[in-house]
């Protein structure tokens, strides 16, 4: 099993990143840390036990260090753990420094399941490439491996159709909503339609990152309405 420390300091982002590697085979989540120092320590802790962290999910923005520098602290360590950067930063400098601080894949917030499961797929025939390398050796194995992580595979993080920068709007509506919110209520507070804000929030539900909720009434179709997995 791939051995993963959730590193996020918003709670319910957490429990569905728990959840989304918990449908994974071959992962098991073993510690979610909230901040960076809590991040060191659980790796630090997990190698002194002999059941090293293989891979760490991390926030970029955390509340008491920058994710940056914590992924430089993490490359020095031995066993070093994978970085996969999870973060709502687009800035490419951003993106360059991860890399040259031990990011092996950096995945974009908002994103669903299969935004994910793309990046994890990635990450397992990257691993069994590496793995092959080691016995074989030979340049090709070792450059099959490095290509793992830049093949994005059948899937794609962001859907075709789906933007990304309304995929942002419609799940923060729902974060900062006090209770479900339908459709046509999204669609108003993001400034798109409510067939738009259906399509989006009926993606988002067919991946697991929303709830749906079904009210019956006296007469007319049921209503559904969204909110963001808890």
């Amino acid at each position: 099993m791939i051995r993963v420390l959730i590193v996020e300091d918003e709670p319910l982002i957490a429990d569905a990143h728990r959840e989304y590697v918990g449908r994974m085979d071959d992962f098991e989540v073993v510690g979610v840390a909230g901040t960076g120092d809590e991040a060191l320590r659980a790796v630090a802790s997990a190698a002194r036990s002999g059941q090293p962290v293989d891979l760490v999910l991390l926030d970029i923005g955390l509340p008491d260090t920058n994710g940056l520098e914590v992924a430089a602290r993490l490359s020095a360590r031995t066993p070093t753990p994978d970085i996969i950067a999870v973060t709502s930063n687009r800035d490419l400098e951003v993106v360059r420094t991860a890399v040259s601080r031990g990011v092996v894949l950096y995945l974009l917030k908002p994103f669903t399941f299969a935004g994910l499961r793309d990046k994890l797929d990635q990450y397992v025939a990257y691993r069994t490439a590496l793995r092959d390398a080691e016995t074989a050796g030979g340049q090709h194995d070792i450059d099959r491996a490095m290509a793992a992580l830049r093949t994005t595979g059948s899937r794609t993080t962001t859907p075709k159709g789906i933007s990304p920068d309304t995929l942002d709007r419609v799940v923060g509506c729902l974060r900062e909503a006090d209770a479900p919110r339908s459709a046509a209520e999204v669609g108003a507070t993001v400034g798109v339609s409510r067939v738009t804000a259906w399509r989006y929030l009926e993606r988002l539900a067919d991946d697991g990152a929303v709830s749906r909720i079904t009210e019956y009434g006296r007469a007319g179709r049921p209503r559904v309405r969204y909110e963001l997995r808890r």
